[in-house]
């Protein structure tokens, strides 16, 4: 009986010690599968943003090398995002930069400043060596020099395309901005609330009621066609406002077309688009005359139904200068929050 019990005990033993190993080595084997994973997961989290990215602009397929380091950037629809996101400037036309965005960029911030559009100082271009040109709007005239200068760098053009639809346009230059300065979640969640707040301006307008868009500027109301002009035009197809006038041959003239007050008040429209251009460019000239003050100094306006019951809305002071996808969210949002309550 002992010898038996010891051999019980013995290969009882024995299993303990297989199962101890057996046990040890598949520990061993997740540990060093988990190990492997880990280090897998570092090395694409370090080469996350490195290599090259191919993008689609305004002038083809584009090659960009990431990260991106030392943009420049002359697009004003890029830079409120590229605030937001903690992008820093290697060179930018500060006098174009919003004065909203200031505290961000600004000659302490930007070693480089390219001028203005009319002024440029292309030669920033070279002295700042950047790896790439985030060119656009009122610089895109200057693209091919600006290439000719900084030839090391990649230059990529989203600037809105006439002829296309504005939404889609913005949607485009957004999560291009994101891919390439790699935000892409955030860019995804501004194009989200842009897409919120076109659906709930659709929703929210009644095309019984008329509109006209005005541009404020040197102290003279103007008109914004609807399709081209400035800002506002566009939202009558993405909306589908109905114009209370239509003039032919309406421009997309950055002062808005020179129509007289009279003929703006005859069209009698139920609601007032305004984009007070000066509000971006000359708040802080002597003789600057704020929109909401001009409209409501003009006698021949006082009996417009969109003056009499203050149906007005007005565009964000720094949209001239702006018109990102920021600038037209905040303006659908306002144009769904003048319609609703109206409902």
């Amino acid at each position: 009986m002992k010898i038996r019990h010891a051999l019980v005990a013995s290969v009882a033993a024995a299993s303990l010690v297989l199962a101890s190993c057996s046990n040890s080595e598949t520990d061993s084997a997740d540990s060093t599968a988990a190990d492997t994973a880990a280090s897998e997961g570092s090395t694409d989290e370090a080469a996350a943003g490195e290599g090259e990215l191919v993008v689609e602009d305004n002038f083809g397929e584009k090659t960009v090398s990431m990260p991106v380091e030392k943009p420049a950037v002359t697009d004003n629809r890029a830079f409120e995002l590229l605030a937001e996101w903690d992008v820093e400037l290697a060179a930018a036309p500060i006098t174009l930069i919003p004065d909203s965005l200031s505290d961000t960029y600004n000659e302490e911030t930007i070693e480089f400043d390219l001028g203005s559009h009319r002024e440029p100082n292309l030669e920033n271009i070279v002295a700042a060596e950047p790896d790439l040109v985030w060119n656009g709007q009122r610089f895109s005239q200057h693209g091919e020099d600006i290439e000719e200068l900084a030839p090391d760098a990649t230059l990529v053009d989203f600037t809105p395309r006439d002829g296309e639809p504005l939404d889609a346009e913005l949607i485009r230059l957004t999560e291009n901005l994101g891919k390439i300065f790699g935000h892409e979640e955030e860019a995804q969640q501004h194009i989200d609330d842009f897409n919120a707040a076109l659906e709930r301006a659709k929703e929210a307008y009644d095309p019984e009621k008329t509109v006209m868009a005005v541009n404020t500027s040197g102290g003279e109301i103007n008109y914004i066609a609807p399709s081209v002009g400035r800002t506002w035009g566009p939202l009558f197809d993405l909306i589908g406002f109905t114009p209370s006038l239509e003039v032919p041959e309406g421009s997309s003239n950055h002062e808005g077309d020179d129509i007289s007050v009279e003929a703006i008040a005859e069209s009698n429209p139920d609601y007032l688009m305004v984009l007070d251009r000066d509000a971006a460019v000359s708040s802080d000239e002597p003789d600057y005359s704020p929109a909401s003050d001009l409209i409501s100094e003009s006698a021949a306006l006082q009996n417009v139904t969109a003056v009499e019951e203050d149906n007005i809305i007005l565009a964000p002071t720094d949209t001239y200068t702006n018109e990102n996808i920021v600038t037209y969210t905040e303006i659908l949002n306002l144009i769904a929050d003048a319609f609703e309550a109206q409902n």
